[in-house]
């Protein structure tokens, strides 16, 4: 997303997910599903980088849910709340988007456009080694990836690619096992049709594949291939506000978790200093 140098935004969004729930096979969980909801406070922030409109998010979540699963043979249930990990996105704009101030930005439009970003999952989540669910996974995550769009009068296309690299938990359950995991390849697509820059719809599809983990060096050959297909929306309201909304859920589930999600999202954005 190009916006002019020196923009702010502070979102606060609100996800609601339900569905089938998957753990390390190396767990005598089954036939596990939940029902959970994640609030996040983000800040966003774009600037120059040499000559470049580059961008970077901070986000701060929340998770609470109920769990359900048949565990040694016995159908159980837990309900977990607190932080989850949170994450740091930075991205850089390699071709069609100049940094640009406010009045050059105007005046602006866009044709097509190549970029790059790179995401830190960072492990600050409630994580208990003790507990076979939790919210924090308990070890970093980062995601290079490349983007490009491309736009026909109102109508854009997008697409990324990217692979996750996962750090291994040290402690992973009961607490003295050491977990690892493979990397993951991840495919994202968009097709959104603009109004005006901020009214917007779009048709969105994902897929990742591989990620296969190991305990103690051991692999458990569950290797992951899904896809999410969803359409989501937004919608300005005054100004500096504006409210976002989206639903997803399982388009094709080989190994991974099969899940619907609801989100809504507000947003105040700013230039400078807050108005």
């Amino acid at each position: 997303m190009i916006t002019p140098k020196s923009s702010n935004a502070i979102i606060l969004s609100y996800s609601w997910s339900s569905g089938q729930v998957t753990f390390d096979p190396s767990l005598p969980i089954e036939d596990a599903n939940g029902r959970f909801q994640a609030q996040v406070l983000s800040y966003f922030h774009s600037f120059g980088l040499f000559g470049r409109s580059s961008s970077v998010v901070v986000s701060l979540p929340y998770a609470n849910g109920n769990f359900e699963a048949t565990v040694a043979g016995e159908r159980q249930r837990v309900y977990r709340s607190g932080l989850a990990d949170s994450r740091v996105r930075f991205s850089v704009n390699l071709r069609g988007g100049p940094a640009m101030r406010a009045k050059e930005f105007v005046a602006w439009r866009e044709k097509s456009l190549i970029g790059a970003s790179i995401t830190a999952v960072v492990p600050t989540g409630q994580y208990d080694p003790v507990r076979a669910v939790n919210i924090g996974s308990n070890r970093w995550a980062v995601k290079p990836e490349m983007g490009f769009t491309k736009r026909w009068g109102r109508l854009a296309g997008e697409a990324y690619t990217g692979v996750w690299f996962f750090g291994s938990n040290p402690q992973f359950f009961p607490g003295q096992n050491h977990r690892s995991q493979h990397p993951m390849a991840a495919l994202e697509s968009h097709l959104a049709y603009y109004f005006n820059r901020r009214l917007w719809v779009s048709a969105d599809v994902n897929f990742w594949g591989a990620g296969s983990t190991e305990i103690n060096g051991v692999g458990k050959g569950d290797s992951q291939r899904a896809s999410r297909a969803g359409i989501s929306a937004a919608i300005p309201v005054k100004q500096h506000h504006s409210f976002k909304a989206g639903y997803s859920r399982g388009a094709y589930v080989r190994v991974g978790g099969n899940f619907q999600t609801l989100s809504l999202a507000w947003q105040y954005s700013w230039l400078g200093k807050p108005k």
